[in-house]
């Protein structure tokens, strides 16, 4: 029987864990399965270029703890299909596997649906992507963030000021909400709770007034205040309430939705804030890119190790159109028609979420 011959690309934001999982699925793919690897560089730009590489054994080794990734990554909204599906059918490939995010797992989908053989891996720091527990790259991105609040507390203390520091995560608060325990933050704000600046303002004046030189506020770049919540939820209802009337419904949802996109990262305005309510030196830290560097840790290690070669796994066992997810310990194929219409925020009543209260901490509400 002729080798299995797959590709293999990394799309969407880099992460630490990548490299990890690139190795896992190659090694395993090459030596388990003796299967012929093709790597697309740069992500969905590299299959659309058919700029792409045959990789060997060799190509696997010495990355497993480097961060980033070997095979280059990209954002690209691809409406044209044929040019990837082209590549694929020039290179006469067996499957493809991609490693990434949200946007991945919906092109993959669409892949699917055009034909193609698929298997995906969830990547993503700010662990938003639904059906899997854990993606690569967050365990890495939620060290580097509880370490730099840690950084913080000690400038922090030597002055009667405020911090506030923002964290990557604009539709779920998983990587603010566990950062900001982790490091010991007193408000912590996240897209699921809209705060009241009140609320906040008055836990900080009350720690200046038992004595505490200092007040960390972690923030996701996706919080959003009461106020502003309120305001869509009004007007998403007045536009439902619009809907059977006007052809327009759908332009102006995209046209709320892009507003309320707009008003959240609103960090600059929020310390802005903290500081006209109490009266205290405000400084703002956006830790940014950094969340994304470096090498990955142990645990990102091992769950990229795990899930690529089970990725190698399923592509022998011919079970396509599938994300390799990891539930309860497990490594379970899931659908990706399931991950592409899910959602996956914090519940209010996850025990990170209940914790937080219970030692506290200021959630914003």
């Amino acid at each position: 029987m002729m080798a299995k011959h797959i590709g293999i690309l990394t799309a969407d934001g880099d992460s630490p864990g990548l490299n990890a999982a690139i190795r896992a699925f190659g090694k395993s793919a090459i030596g388990h399965h003796g299967y012929r690897i093709t790597g697309f560089l740069d992500g969905f730009h590299g299959l659309q270029t058919n700029t792409a590489m045959e990789m060997s054994a060799g190509d696997f080794s010495g990355i497993l703890t480097s961060g980033g990734t070997t095979l280059g990554t990209s954002r690209l909204k691809i409406d044209d299909l044929n040019p990837l599906i082209a590549s694929l059918e020039e290179h006469k490939l067996d499957g493809l596997v991609c490693f990434g995010g949200k946007d991945t797992q919906y092109l993959a989908y669409r892949l699917k649906q055009a034909g193609v053989n698929v298997i995906t891996l969830p990547k993503s720091i700010t662990n938003h992507i639904p059906k899997t527990d854990r993606c690569i790259g967050f365990d890495s991105a939620l060290t580097v963030a509880a370490e730099s609040i840690d950084r913080l507390h000690t400038t922090a203390h030597s002055h009667h000021r405020i911090i506030v520091v923002e964290i990557m995560g604009d539709d779920a608060g998983w990587l603010a909400l566990g950062a900001g325990i982790a490091g010991g933050a007193d408000v912590i704000l996240i897209p699921e709770i809209p705060y009241h600046v009140d609320s906040v303002a008055e836990t900080i004046l009350e720690r200046s007034r038992k004595g505490k030189r200092f007040s960390l506020v972690a923030v996701a770049e996706g919080a959003i205040s009461e106020e502003d919540h309120q305001f869509f939820l009004k007007a998403r209802e007045v536009n439902q309430f619009l809907r059977s009337g006007s052809d327009d419904y759908q332009e102006v949802e995209s046209q709320l939705m892009q507003l309320e996109e707009d008003f959240t990262g609103k960090t600059i305005d929020l310390a802005q804030r903290l500081n006209q309510a109490t009266q205290l030196d405000t400084r703002i830290t956006i830790l940014g890119f950094l969340q994304r560097g470096g090498a990955p840790t142990a645990t990102d290690r091992l769950l990229a190790t795990t899930l690529g070669t089970s990725a190698a796994l399923l592509a022998a066992d011919n079970h396509w159109g599938v994300m390799a997810a990891m539930q309860g310990g497990e490594v379970v194929p899931v659908a990706l028609e399931e991950v592409i219409r899910g959602e996956k925020p914090v519940p209010l009543d996850h025990p990170w979420v209940m914790s937080a209260r219970a030692v506290g901490t200021n959630l914003g509400d």
